[in-house]
């Protein structure tokens, strides 16, 4: 096998299908600040199977190119790389999904706080900032799809306790038992929830049945 000098160290040439996964993470980390999944991966690199991905992957690995985190989702890390120095720094709770169309129910506790993550996202810090707290939720729906939050993609948030009109929350609806992705605005007596797609109507509900239960400060593309 070849070999090729790679960040101040001579390694091993990787296969044909490994160096177009190699370049793939490279334009990805470039246009999203974070790692790409294996399914992104299979994807971006028109590969039959995300098996395949993850045998490239571990080739990879083993080679000393890439570094991954079994237990992490979006865990794959380029070795001599400065885009590390943008990964891997804030773990983020993923604690479920979140209706972007019709509302669904909420734990019984009626909040996220507290709940085992489904997995945990190790994301760079440019992204969540310094945010300890942060969490996120998959979106189901397409009623934000004219902000770009399209069915599947990935929405993390703060906690907040104070809220500007038109911020993006998930409500909590308190009659309904219910949870939602919206803009938000208060209207005095009433409080509308304003989709972000010009094909649904507005929600509106009374101010003493929401209870706020994240502000988006963030999205994870899901690559289709």
């Amino acid at each position: 096998m070849p070999w090729v000098w790679y960040g101040g160290a001579v390694m091993k040439k990787p296969s044909q299908k490994q160096q177009q996964i190699l370049e793939f993470l490279r334009q990805y980390l470039d246009e999203y600040r974070y790692p790409p999944s294996v399914r992104d991966i299979q994807k971006g690199c028109n590969i039959s199977s995300t098996s395949v991905v993850d045998y490239n992957i571990r080739a990879l690995q083993r080679l000393g190119y890439v570094r991954r985190s079994p237990d992490v989702s979006r865990g794959i890390e380029l070795l001599g790389d400065t885009r590390n120095a943008l990964l891997g720094s804030v773990p983020v709770p993923l604690l479920g999904t979140i209706a972007a169309g019709s509302p669904i129910p909420v734990p019984d506790t009626g909040s996220w706080e507290g709940m085992a993550p489904l997995e945990i996202l190790q994301l760079p810090e440019s992204l969540v900032g310094r945010r300890q707290s942060a969490f996120a939720l998959r979106v189901r729906g397409l009623s934000m799809i004219d902000a770009l939050i399209d069915d599947g993609d990935i929405v993390i948030l703060e906690p907040v306790l104070e809220r500007n009109n038109g911020d993006m929350l998930a409500v909590w609806l308190k009659l309904e038992q219910e949870v939602t992705l919206k803009y938000v605005f208060d209207e005095g007596a009433r409080i509308r929830l304003q989709p972000a797609n010009i094909q649904m109507e507005p929600m509106f509900t009374s101010p003493n049945n929401v209870d706020i239960q994240g502000r988006v400060v963030g999205v994870l593309r899901n690559l289709r």
